[in-house]
């Protein structure tokens, strides 16, 4: 079920009889066609190719009851893609107002969603949505699509390159160093990212429902590296959280486009 932004904004009574109706499928705005639920998933880690990868974003909610479904969609696949495949949990806050405030939520990450609304020319945002490498988006909870379009992308090669040359924590500080080539106009995108989550929700529509979470983005910066290729950026690790409880995605992203041309990580920070 696809849960779109305006909506939340003009419709409140529409939206509170939509989380009581509790319907399966895709939700999205009136006349508009989405994807079929198949029965089947295609694709999986042996797609792999040796230069192809895929920064896969979801973006989604503790206060959308279709929301659960797409995180599980991606949490597999990110235990299914060893590698090359960079997963982020971004949560957004305009559901937050719809009866429970979800602490991983922030604006800045509605905001990047927004982006990509205008770059897709679509007429809102909505969750769950997922990105893959800033070229293709869709529902989130479409397993089959996610794994295709993961197979896809990990057979396209690029010429750009992004190397995490350090990533030092000193109290709840988290200093990111990184290296590029070819990177052109493009932003360096550095996201700490939590590994796992647990929270247990007590209103809304997943109301009484324990919600479990990977790859939550708790922290994220963009900036242009400097003459010589290298950008830093220090990073906030969470009150009740240690540098061993994160690890960090980065990536180059075309300012023009929204395309990912490379992307790396740091599994374990020590």
């Amino acid at each position: 079920m696809k849960k779109t932004y305006w909506l939340i904004l003009l419709l409140p009574a529409v939206l509170i009889a939509l989380a009581a109706m509790k319907r399966a499928g895709n939700c999205r705005a009136a006349g508009e066609r989405g994807p079929s639920a198949g029965a089947g998933v295609t694709g999986g880690a042996g797609d792999l190719a040796a230069n192809g990868f895929a920064v896969v974003e979801l973006f989604t909610s503790e206060g959308c009851s279709s929301c659960p479904a797409a995180d599980a969609v991606v949490a597999r696949a990110a235990r299914d893609y060893k590698e090359n495949v960079y997963v982020l949990g971004f949560h957004v806050d305009y559901w937050d107002r719809l009866g429970w405030q979800d602490i991983y939520s922030s604006a800045a990450y509605t905001q990047r969603q927004q982006e990509y609304a205008s770059l897709f020319r679509l007429n809102s945002i909505y969750t769950p949505e997922v990105v893959v490498n800033g070229k293709k988006e869709f529902v989130g909870s479409d397993e089959n699509k996610l794994r295709t379009t993961i197979g896809e992308e990990l057979k396209s090669g690029s010429g750009s390159t992004v190397e995490i040359l350090s990533a030092v924590a000193a109290g709840n500080k988290l200093s990111v160093s990184c290296s590029v080539k070819s990177a052109g106009k493009a932003y360096l995108k550095i996201a700490l990212v939590q590994l796992q989550a647990v929270s247990q929700v007590k209103r809304g529509e997943n109301e009484g429902k324990k919600l479990e979470h990977s790859n939550v983005v708790r922290d994220f910066k963009s900036l242009s590296p400097d003459e010589k290729g290298v950008g830093r950026a220090e990073l906030k690790i969470p009150e009740g959280l240690t540098a061993k409880d994160c690890k960090v995605i980065v990536f180059l992203q075309e300012k023009s486009n929204g395309h990912i041309l490379a992307a790396a990580e740091i599994k374990r920070i020590n």
